[in-house]
């Protein structure tokens, strides 16, 4: 059903990723949709045992986003967040370094860069996660990122194929 591909590097201009890549034969369209739609980002965005509580998306550049996800001992976390780039089933940027509008957040953690490529009729999703400094970086790796992230996409891609 997919393929998967992951790395972390550091590169000439000290940025800190880590990825992720998965092929599905599901439309961009669908996938968009999960990324964009509150009421679809609720039944995939975590991996179990956590769960995603509350979404609110404004999904335009300089929208807000706000995400509640919950652990299994009931413990909550709010993300918020902003959108830098968004191209329709193409591409989402966000980042948490901004709270809402251009308000900047305590503790920027991380830029999302979402990308959806046509592939030869399936669609090759890939999410890449960049880092302010190399201890964040390897902090959201030690974190599970690649397992976790992969989990979610393939959730993702379960849902979307119901669309």
């Amino acid at each position: 059903m997919s393929d998967d591909t992951q790395n972390c590097f550091t590169d000439a201009n000290g940025s800190h990723e880590l990825s992720i890549t998965r092929v599905f034969d599901v439309p961009a369209e669908k996938l968009y949709r999960c990324w964009t739609e509150p009421a679809l980002m609720v039944q995939w965005f975590t991996p179990p045992p956590w769960k995603t509580v509350h979404v609110e998306t404004d999904v335009r550049p300089g929208g807000a986003s706000y995400i509640v996800m919950q652990g299994p001992d009931g413990t909550q976390m709010p993300n918020r967040g902003v959108y830098l780039e968004v191209i329709p089933n193409r591409k989402i940027v966000f980042t948490d370094a901004y709270t809402s509008a251009w308000v900047p957040s305590g503790k920027p953690f991380f830029t999302g860069i979402i990308t959806f490529e046509d592939e030869g009729g399936k669609t090759r999703y890939t999410a890449r996660a960049l880092h302010w400094t190399a201890e964040d970086s390897a902090a959201h790796e030690a974190m599970g990122f690649h397992e976790g992230w992969g989990k979610v996409a393939d959730q993702m891609a379960a849902l979307a194929a119901t669309l």
